[in-house]
C-alpha cells in the first residue's frame, strides 16, 4: 500500500482558498476556533432553551410565507370562494385573504397551523425555560442582565402572539380585541383618547389590523431578533452555567466542545424541534376562523377563548366582582378592569422580574455564580416560584370558568367563587408545602451523608447486639449533597456607635436584614467534613467496610447475618 496522500481535489482547493480570503478580510478564523473549542455542558433541561430558539425560527420562516397572501386591510368585500357557507357575506379583506390561505394556497393551511402551533410553543418553552432558570438560580451574577433579557423576551412574546392572534379579524379574535379595547378606556382620564389612538376611531375602526401586521411582522420580531442575539451573546460571554457535581466548580466548565459535538446535537434538535411542530400541523387543526366567521362587534360567542399564554389575563378579568366601580365627578373609576387587567399581572411580572435582585439585596453576595443549586437547597425560591406557578395557573383555569361548568355540569358562580378563594389561599399554601418538602429533603441528604443508605441487611454480634448494614456514600453522591454554601440572615452592627452616634445605613442594613430572615431563617445545614468524621467514627462498625474488617458475618436468612463469634442463633437460642 502506498504512503503518499491523494491530492486535493478541485472542490477542497475552492473551499481552502475561500476560507483563506475571507479569513485574511474579516478575521473570522479566529471566531471558528474560539467557538469550536467553547465547551458547553450537558444536560437534558437546556433543551427547552433550545426549542424556543428553534420554535422562532420555524415562526420566521412560516412568517415569511403567510405575509405574501395575507391582506392587512380591513377594508370590506365578499367573499367568493370554495368554502360554500362563506359565499357572498359580507367581511374585511384580512379575513377573506385567511380563508384564500387556507383553502386556495396550496399548502397555505399547512403553514398556517404550523405558525400557530410553533407559536404556542415557543411561548411554553420561554416559560419552563425560565422556571428552570430561577429553581436553578442561573439569574445569579453575572446573569442578572441576561435574566432581564429573558424576561423581556417573555414579554415581546405575549405581543407578538396578541398582535398575530388577532390578524384574521374574525369572531373569536375580535372578542379579544373588544376585551383589549374595554381594559385602555378603563385607564383614567386618558383611556378614551387612547382608545381612539390605537384603533383610528370608535371600536372597532379601520386602522388596527394595518397596525397590527406592522407591529406582528416588523417590530416585534426585530426586538425579538435582537434580544435573542444578545441573549446568546452573553451566554456565551459569561460561559454556560452547569449542574453541581464533583469536578465541577466556578472556575470551569465540565461538558464538550462546541465542534464538532455540541453543534451536530444542536443542528439534530433543530430538526426534531421542527418536526414536531409539523407532524401536529398536519395532525391537529388550530384556530379554524372558517367556522367562527367574519368580525361583528355585535355577537360574542360562547365558549370565546384566547392562546393559553394570554388566558391568565381573562381568568384574572372573570374573577373580579363587578361592584368595583365608582364615578369621581365626571370620571368613571372602574377598579373592575383595572386590577385584574393591570394591577394583578403587574404585581406578578415585577416579582418575576426584579427576584434576582431582591435575592441579591437578601444575601449581599457579591461573588460570580457558575454552578447550579439544587432547588431543595434553596427553600424560599424554590417555594416561592411554586407559589406564583400556581396563582398563574388558578388564572388560567378561571379563564375557562365556563367551560368547566358546561363540561362538568356545574354551577358557573361556585367555580367563580372557588377560584377566587383559591387565588388568595392556594399559593400561601403551595409555599408552606414547597417550602417543608424542601427542608424535608435537605434533611433526608444530611441523614444519607452520614449514614449511608439503608440495604436491608440485619447483622447480629457476640454481644447480642442487632445492627442494620449501611452503604457509605461513594465521593461523588457525597460531593452532590454536601457541595453547597449554608447561606444564613445576615448580621448587622448596632444602630448606634460606642459613643452613642446613630450608624448612617443603619435602616437600610435593617431592610436587608429583615429580608435575608425571611429568606433563609428556615434552613438545614450541609453536613460539615467534621460532622462527618465523626458519623463515621461513631458508626464505623455498621458499614460494609467495617464488617469486612471485623470478618465477614454468614447469611442466615433472607436480609439477616450473624457474626460466626456469636454463641447463639438468630433466633436466640444457644448453639
Amino acid at each position: 500500500m502506498s504512503d503518499l496522500k491523494s491530492p486535493p481535489t478541485r472542490t477542497a482547493k475552492a473551499a481552502g482558498a475561500t476560507a483563506d480570503y475571507l479569513d485574511q478580510r474579516t478575521g473570522i478564523g479566529g471566531a471558528v476556533k474560539f467557538f469550536a473549542r467553547k465547551v458547553f455542558p450537558d444536560h437534558w433541561s437546556f433543551f427547552l432553551g433550545e426549542i424556543a430558539l428553534y420554535s422562532f425560527v420555524t415562526l420566521l420562516i412560516s412568517g415569511v410565507f403567510l405575509t405574501l397572501f395575507f391582506v392587512p386591510s380591513m377594508g370590506e368585500t365578499h367573499y367568493e370562494g370554495p368554502w360554500p357557507s362563506m359565499n357572498g357575506v359580507e367581511m374585511s379583506e384580512a379575513f377573506a385573504s385567511t380563508l384564500r390561505l387556507s383553502f386556495e394556497v396550496r399548502g397555505g393551511l399547512l403553514m398556517r397551523q404550523i405558525h400557530h402551533w410553533a407559536a404556542l410553543i415557543f411561548m411554553a418553552s420561554i416559560v419552563v425555560h425560565m422556571m428552570r432558570v430561577f429553581f436553578t438560580g442561573a439569574f445569579r451574577k453575572p446573569r442578572e442582565i441576561n435574566w432581564l433579557v429573558g424576561f423581556v423576551l417573555l414579554i415581546l412574546g405575549l405581543a407578538a402572539g396578541f398582535s398575530g392572534y388577532s390578524l384574521p379579524d374574525d369572531v373569536l379574535s375580535g372578542n379579544g380585541l373588544r376585551i383589549t379595547d374595554g381594559v385602555v378606556k378603563a385607564i383614567p382620564i386618558i383611556g378614551s383618547y387612547m382608545s381612539y389612538f390605537v384603533f383610528g376611531g370608535e371600536f372597532p375602526g379601520h386602522d388596527l389590523i394595518p397596525r397590527l401586521f406592522t407591529v406582528h411582522i416588523l417590530l416585534v420580531p426585530g426586538l425579538i431578533l435582537a434580544l435573542v442575539g444578545l441573549h446568546l451573546f452573553l451566554m456565551v460571554m459569561h460561559k454556560h452555567t452547569q449542574y453541581p457535581g464533583s469536578g465541577r466548580s466556578n472556575t470551569n466548565v465540565v461538558g464538550y466542545p462546541a465542534l464538532p459535538a455540541y453543534a451536530g446535537k444542536l443542528l439534530f434538535n433543530l430538526f426534531v424541534v421542527f418536526g414536531v411542530i409539523a407532524l401536529m400541523a398536519a395532525t391537529m387543526s388550530i384556530n379554524p376562523v372558517w367556522n367562527y366567521g367574519p368580525y361583528d362587534p355585535s355577537p360574542v360567542s360562547a365558549g370565546a377563548q384566547p392562546d393559553w399564554y394570554m388566558l391568565f389575563l381573562e381568568g384574572s378579568l372573570r374573577l373580579m366582582p363587578g361592584q368595583t366601580e365608582f364615578m369621581i365627578g365626571p370620571y368613571t373609576l372602574s377598579l373592575n378592569i383595572l386590577i385584574p387587567a393591570m394591577i394583578v399581572p403587574g404585581i406578578l411580572f415585577t416579582l418575576l422580574g426584579g427576584y434576582p435582585f431582591i435575592e441579591a439585596f437578601a444575601t449581599g453576595d457579591k461573588r460570580e455564580h457558575h454552578v447550579l443549586d439544587r432547588p431543595r437547597n434553596r427553600p424560599f425560591r424554590t417555594a416561592f416560584g411554586v407559589s406564583l406557578l400556581v396563582a398563574f395557573f388558578i388564572l388560567v383555569l378561571a379563564g375557562s370558568n365556563d367551560l368547566i361548568a358546561t363540561h362538568f355540569h356545574l354551577s358557573i358562580n361556585d367555580i367563580t367563587w372557588t377560584f377566587r378563594v383559591l387565588l388568595f389561599v392556594a399559593p400561601w399554601l403551595a409555599f408552606v408545602i414547597t417550602k417543608r418538602i424542601c427542608l424535608g429533603l435537605q434533611r433526608k441528604d444530611r441523614e444519607l451523608v452520614l449514614h449511608g443508605h439503608e440495604t436491608g441487611r440485619i447483622v447480629r454480634y457476640a454481644s447480642g447486639e442487632y445492627i442494620e448494614v449501611h452503604k457509605p456514600l461513594d465521593a461523588h453522591e457525597r460531593w452532590l449533597r454536601v457541595q453547597h454554601e449554608a447561606v444564613r440572615p445576615l448580621e448587622i452592627e448596632p444602630a448606634e456607635d460606642s459613643r452613642g452616634v446613630r450608624r448612617k445605613g443603619y435602616k437600610t442594613d435593617r431592610l436587608r436584614q429583615r429580608i435575608s430572615q425571611v429568606f433563609y431563617e428556615d434552613r438545614v445545614e450541609p453536613v460539615t467534613p467534621a460532622e462527618l468524621a465523626a458519623a463515621h467514627a461513631a458508626h464505623g462498625g455498621h458499614d460494609d467496610h467495617a464488617i469486612e474488617s471485623h470478618g465477614a458475618p454468614v447469611q442466615v436468612g433472607a436480609g439477616v447475618t450473624a457474626d460466626p463469634a456469636s454463641e447463639t442463633t438468630p433466633d436466640g437460642r444457644n448453639r
